[in-house]
């Protein structure tokens, strides 16, 4: 047996899975738009875990997608995940989210390109080949009509993610596809973590952090004139 349970909460989707050896038993997802991780992720814990009738003690890991994306999101997550690998004694996984989004999509030929939304017309992007290796880097970027023209201009590219909806608009490519309604779930969680898992790949629980890739950056709001 191999259970492990997989916490998404990088982007505005919260998701949670069991599995057992990569095969999903029970998933509880929430993509409403609005970030609402705080109020529904350890709800959705309870109901995954009650639904294939185990405790949390039971469970041999905890895996967490550990970003990049949403600073607030990511944190909410791996302090849950670090919660139950401290209470249970239990193993902590962290899986890409980058990587994790990709395989929510096959191809036969070209790249794939999973981003996420960095605000403004900056992503945070990774390009992937058909068997999901990572051929570059995971980085912030601001997208032209220029952005991946070297991998455009010798094959199919795959863009999927909330990042891709704003370079429809601006990167015209006959090679550029564009895959709506992809988002990273603790479904395409599941297999990795049973991969890292059999390697005994794990996180030191007292020192992990999640992968920002941006420091976090505080707007501050607009002084009010006062009222005389």
């Amino acid at each position: 047996m191999s259970i492990i349970l997989n916490i998404e909460t990088s982007t505005k989707n919260c998701s949670v899975s069991i599995a057992n050896k990569g095969e999903i038993l029970a998933i509880k997802e929430l993509n409403n738009g609005n970030y609402s991780h705080a109020e529904v992720l350890h709800p959705f814990i309870v109901d995954a875990l009650k639904e294939v009738n185990l405790s949390s003690d039971k469970i041999d890991a905890v895996a967490v997608s550990k970003g990049p994306g949403s600073y607030t999101g990511l944190r909410i997550g791996v302090s849950a995940a670090k919660g139950l690998c401290f209470a249970y004694s239990k193993p902590l996984i962290s899986i890409d989210t980058l990587t994790s989004l990709s395989h929510s999509i096959s191809i036969e030929k070209g790249f794939i390109v999973p981003m996420l939304d960095a605000r403004r017309m900056e992503v945070y992007s990774t390009i992937l080949d058909k068997n999901y290796k990572a051929i570059r880097e995971i980085k912030a970027e601001i997208i032209n009509e220029n952005s991946f023209s070297e991998y455009l201009n010798i094959s199919k590219v795959y863009f999927l993610g909330d990042g891709s909806a704003k370079c429809k608009e601006i990167i015209k490519h006959k090679n550029a596809v564009f895959i709506d309604d992809k988002f990273p779930s603790a479904k395409e969680m599941a297999k990795l973590s049973y991969e890292k898992h059999k390697k005994n790949d794990i996180e030191n629980v007292a020192y992990f952090e999640p992968f920002y890739l941006k420091d976090f950056v505080v707007i501050p709001q607009k002084k009010k004139k006062p009222i005389y």
